[in-house]
């Protein structure tokens, strides 16, 4: 197994006032040449947006964006005609495709929202966009991981999917704890994203905001230290 820290305060960073962004990737004016994406994931952005702003309309196309309320809630508009509110315990799907146009507005006017979003580059190009979004109660699913995210074929229908070989999966962990993760394609990889908390994977330990890159492996074992909030990616790695 192979594995790489990337503390938090060594991300990429931009505030506009209205947006706060860490960047894991390079992104918008912040370019890092070594960390340009994780194998088929291009983007993790940890967005906090203030009140009565956020991301007016812009285009996308061949990319699976994947967003997740962590704090209040964004308000979604798009060309194909979807619109409503996701808050924390929902997770939206995004297959951009052959193009869609979209907004993404904090809901309230005076309270910020924090949202993770991560973009990965789909398996196929120029499909038919398409937009979804899922409760998922994790919460009241302590110390397990939760999977949020599907391949469109791989997929049992409590997941979303995506076009894309990748599952997601998040959980909330008690301190003085431990779990295990087998990967579910073999030469896959997994990026871990810690959102709260402390852990410890192969001797070395993440606090809240940090990430790990982990390769070649079948599965590992993450000891938990702090009650924990962790996000976990597998992608394909090529």
């Amino acid at each position: 197994m192979t594995t790489q820290l990337i503390a938090s305060n060594t991300r990429g960073k931009a505030d506009f006032g209205w947006l706060n962004a860490n960047f894991s990737f390079s992104f918008g004016n912040y370019f890092n040449p070594e960390r340009v994406q994780f194998g088929m994931l291009r983007v993790l952005n940890d967005d906090t947006i203030a009140g009565g702003t956020g991301f007016g309309t812009h285009s996308h196309a061949n990319m699976e964006i994947i967003t997740i309320p962590l704090e209040g809630g964004l308000q979604h508009r798009d060309s194909m005609g979807n619109e409503g509110v996701i808050r924390f315990g929902e997770v939206q799907v995004m297959s951009a495709g052959s193009g869609v146009e979209h907004s993404e507005m904090n809901a309230s006017k005076e309270e910020q929202a924090k949202t993770l979003q991560l973009w990965v580059f789909p398996d196929r190009e120029n499909a038919t966009p398409r937009y979804d979004q899922k409760s998922f109660d994790i919460e009241n699913q302590i110390n397990t991981f939760v999977n949020i995210v599907s391949p469109n074929d791989m997929n049992n229908g409590n997941a979303l999917w995506v076009y894309q070989k990748t599952f997601f999966h998040l959980g909330i962990f008690d301190s003085n704890t431990t779990t295990n993760y087998s990967v579910r394609i073999p030469k896959n990889g997994v990026y871990l994203f810690l959102i709260e908390g402390e852990i410890r994977i192969n001797d070395q330990v993440l606090k809240a905001r940090d990430a790990m890159g982990i390769n070649n492996f079948e599965s590992f074992k993450i000891e938990i230290i702090a009650k924990s909030k962790i996000l976990l990616v597998e992608v394909p790695m090529n």
